[in-house]
């Protein structure tokens, strides 16, 4: 028997399409894979900005993720927003009740026009319950500065962040460097057990369609997991394909602000993979 690789998305739905559930369902179709999804909270936002959130009742979450799970049986879960710290436990005993090979957790805390997302309750609750499932954790500057409570700066900095931001418990994790202060674009991961991290460098690409590449970078790294890439080849193919998706679509005009990457810029064709894969 047959199946395509499956990637199930707990996130935040975007209405203006470029962020969020919208955003990961792109990633994951444009690579070749199956997406479901998992809709924690409805958001009121477009391209300037996010103007209302709204979340999903926590017994509608656990019943979406196990509606997916007992049938169509992922191999990969990318967890986003949770703006509630019901939620992030309910995610919590899901993820303990079907232990899904990979687990990509962005912990969306700030958006790209600098709205706060997450309420601190939230934050306290992600980092006990949630991070300790995860095979990799994916904060950018600003969320892992909220997590560990000190500036980050510069690339050695980056470093020791990253190593620090294990004693929550993750397997990995990949600090984003795209909004460092001298302007480069460089993200580190470290891997547990491990005492070299993989440092990842990328040209800047001048556009202001950025909005929604922390989402479409966790859904590329938890599609490439799903599709048997060890987790820096995984990360290394998520940012190329990141890194293509924004130089193609730098200069669309969609929206008055922060505008999408282009995630169909080169789609390829649906896995199928065989049952004992």
């Amino acid at each position: 028997m047959k199946h395509y690789p499956c990637i199930l998305t707990i996130a935040g739905s975007d209405c203006s399409g470029g962020a969020g559930i919208q955003a990961d369902i792109k990633t994951i179709s444009a690579l070749g894979a199956y997406a479901a999804s998992a809709i924690t909270a409805i958001t009121v936002q477009n391209t300037t900005g996010v103007n209302g959130i709204h979340p999903v009742p926590p017994v509608y979450v656990k019943g979406q993720i196990e509606a997916v799970m007992d049938d169509i049986r992922p191999i990969a879960i990318k967890i986003g927003m949770i703006n509630d710290t019901e939620i992030a436990h309910t995610i919590a005993d899901c993820i303990e009740k079907y232990r899904p090979r990979y687990v990509v957790f962005d912990p969306v805390m700030v958006s790209t026009s600098g709205c706060r997302l997450m309420e601190n309750e939230a934050i306290e609750a992600i980092t006990s319950s949630l991070m300790p499932s995860s095979t990799l954790i994916t904060p950018n500057l600003s969320e892992a500065e909220v997590l560990l409570g000190y500036p980050i700066r510069d690339v050695a900095t980056m470093k020791t962040a990253a190593s620090d931001l294990l004693k929550y418990g993750s397997k990995a994790v990949l600090v984003k460097g795209g909004h460092l202060e001298n302007g480069s674009m460089c993200d580190i991961l470290q891997i547990r057990g491990e005492e070299t991290p993989y440092i990842y460098e990328a040209q800047k690409v001048a556009s202001k369609n950025t909005h929604g590449t922390g989402c479409t970078l966790s859904s590329a790294i938890a599609t490439y997991l799903a599709l048997g890439e060890p987790l820096p080849e995984a990360v290394r193919k998520a940012k190329e394909y990141v890194y293509q998706g924004i130089l193609s679509g730098k200069d669309i005009h969609i929206g008055e602000g922060h505008g999408p990457l282009n995630h169909f810029h080169s789609p390829v064709p649906m896995h199928i993979l065989d049952e004992n894969e």
